[in-house]
């Protein structure tokens, strides 16, 4: 009966080394990837939700993949494009595995994007493209399409009359550049619709700035009926619009959570939304899909869906950011 109790206690210590030596491989296989990740302003609530929903991916991707993903974020304060190339050289240099960027200017970086991928480093381009580099893909609006609806949004507002303006932003951002065509493209549909060259207003997206530019234009133009705002600078500011609610209508794109209290108190009439936590949830997916799989989208532009935000679904819209939020805030 002891030899048989010995015998027993001796498989079963046998299979517990087992047991402990698989865990110890499973450890000693662990991958380990650095990701480095630059939007266009560190600051801006697209930004910080792209941040946020990449690094939700970290975790829950690294699960799936058994690795330790690490998130490296280097994203200038202020809008800044040296400081996005000199910020993928770091990257380089440190031979991280592959970087995600939002593009300030597709044409400065282009260069400094393909020397990167030339030493082996994968990009993805989101939310603004740099499509003439070597970046394998792009996740993000389809930004001839986001201008399109902006400017659908406004001539409705304005009952398909008067004259209008636009915020257009970095005049060298490419994503910009796109919405601001298919806002002139949409609005050949609209002839008694008039934008004229000189109500097309770029800037800085500094918030004060771009609210101080909106309340400067409309008061040298009180003919102006409507405005369209391509980014969402100008509204990241209280106060931002000097008229009664509904006097001026007002389109803006993004659709962040201070934009939603605009909509809500009557001086914005639409948003054309992104779902601005899953464009850095996206990007990391697909870009590690490229690391560990070597496997890439069969269309390098892979477009996250819009989505029109008014009075009826602007409580819906601002649940969905609070839930976008808490889920990575429990999994951090």
């Amino acid at each position: 009966m002891r030899h048989r109790i010995v015998i027993i206690l001796c498989v079963l210590l046998i299979h517990i080394g087992l047991i402990y030596a698989q865990r110890n491989g499973d450890v000693s296989n662990k991958k380990t990837v650095t990701i480095g990740m630059i939007g266009k302003m560190a600051n801006n609530p697209v930004f910080v939700a792209s941040y946020s929903g990449a690094r939700l991916a970290a975790k829950e991707l690294g699960l799936k993949y058994n690795a330790d993903i690490f998130i490296d974020w280097q994203t200038p304060a202020v809008e800044n494009v040296e400081e996005q190339a000199a910020a993928i050289n770091r990257f380089a240099r440190s031979k991280v595995d592959g970087i995600a960027i939002a593009c300030s200017d597709a044409n400065y970086l282009t260069q400094t994007i393909d020397k990167t991928v030339d030493k082996g480093i994968p990009i993805i381009c989101f939310d603004s493209d740099a499509p003439k580099s070597k970046r394998f893909a792009y996740y993000g609006a389809d930004d001839i399409n986001f201008g399109r609806m902006l400017m659908k949004e406004l001539a409705n507002k304005i009952n398909e009359n008067g004259t209008i303006a636009v915020l257009a932003g970095n005049k060298n951002a490419l994503n910009l550049q796109r919405r601001l065509q298919g806002i002139k493209e949409e609005l050949k549909k609209h002839p008694r619709v008039i934008l004229p060259q000189d109500n097309i207003f770029h800037n800085l997206d500094i918030p004060e700035r771009a609210s101080e530019k909106i309340q400067q234009e409309q008061k040298a133009n009180p003919n102006i009926t409507g405005w369209i705002l391509i980014t969402s600078s100008s509204l990241l500011v209280k106060n931002s619009l000097k008229w009664k609610p509904g006097e001026v209508k007002v389109v803006a794109g993004n659709a962040v959570p201070a934009e939603l209290e605009y909509v809500k108190s009557g001086y914005v009439q639409s948003l054309v939304g992104i779902n601005c936590f899953h464009l850095g949830y996206k990007s990391i997916e697909i870009l590690l899909d490229k690391i560990i799989k070597n496997k890439t989208p069969n269309d390098p532009l892979v477009y996250s869906p819009l989505t029109v935000v008014k009075e009826n679904n602007v409580e819906e819209w601002s649940l969905n950011w609070k839930k976008w939020m808490l889920k990575e805030a429990i999994n951090r």
